[in-house]
């Protein structure tokens, strides 16, 4: 278990880590925005949240080249569309 202060666990080769959550559910939420914006992620440490929920992070993590345009996704307020300009009632199929 990680407390406040200690190292982050090296993530695997080639990915960083854009996001920590107290949550399973709310890193749930970030890993949908980023997959249906075409961005690979994954989830890490989200089983163990779920023993005991607040005692583990979960971490998402993207490849290393993904970082920038992940990192804008998800500072985006909540409701913003992905689309510059466009609503979600304009989109056409």
């Amino acid at each position: 278990m990680l407390f406040e202060g200690d190292p982050e666990p090296t993530p695997p080769e080639g990915m960083v880590t854009v996001g920590r959550f107290e949550s399973p559910l709310e890193a749930q939420m970030a890993k949908g925005m980023l997959e249906s914006a075409g961005v690979e992620c994954m989830l890490v440490g989200e089983n163990a949240n779920s023993l005991m929920q607040g005692a583990f992070g979960v971490r998402l993590q993207v490849k290393a080249e993904d970082e920038a345009a992940s990192r804008e996704l998800l500072a985006q307020p909540a409701g913003e569309d992905v689309l510059e300009g466009e609503s979600a009632g304009e989109i056409e199929g």
